[in-house]
């Protein structure tokens, strides 16, 4: 990751700290791929994608989560649920947008593992 990404993502892992969350890991990485935030918050553990783009004209950060790009954050959030056993009354996939020189979007809820059978 170059240092703007961490930079991007410090920015988001701060948003999710001010509002309550708990980090409980940071570019967790299994062969299936890298979850950039775990983070815990009543009950939940929340699997958080962080896009960003250098400016708004570029289009919104979330429109760069593709499908396939989906089903890779599920694979690896069921490995790490394999891996780490964490203690959660529900999960869920959220989506954190940086444009520098604007608010984070998060998004809660950004997408569903429907049909994936582990959720």
């Amino acid at each position: 990751m170059n240092d703007r990404g961490r930079e991007y993502e410090d920015q988001a892992a701060a948003y999710l700290k001010e509002r309550g969350f708990k980090i409980l890991d940071r570019n967790w990485s299994s062969p299936m791929g890298e979850i950039d935030i775990v983070a815990g918050k009543d009950g939940a553990v929340i699997f958080v994608e962080v896009r960003a783009r250098s400016r708004s004209g570029y289009g919104s950060p979330a429109d760069s989560v593709t499908p396939s790009k989906k089903a890779k954050i599920i694979k690896t959030a069921m490995a790490y649920i394999k891996a780490r056993c964490p203690d959660a009354e529900t999960f869920r996939f959220d989506f954190i947008g940086i444009v520098p020189g604007e608010a984070p979007e998060h998004v809660e809820n950004a997408f569903s593992a429907d049909g994936f059978g582990f959720f």
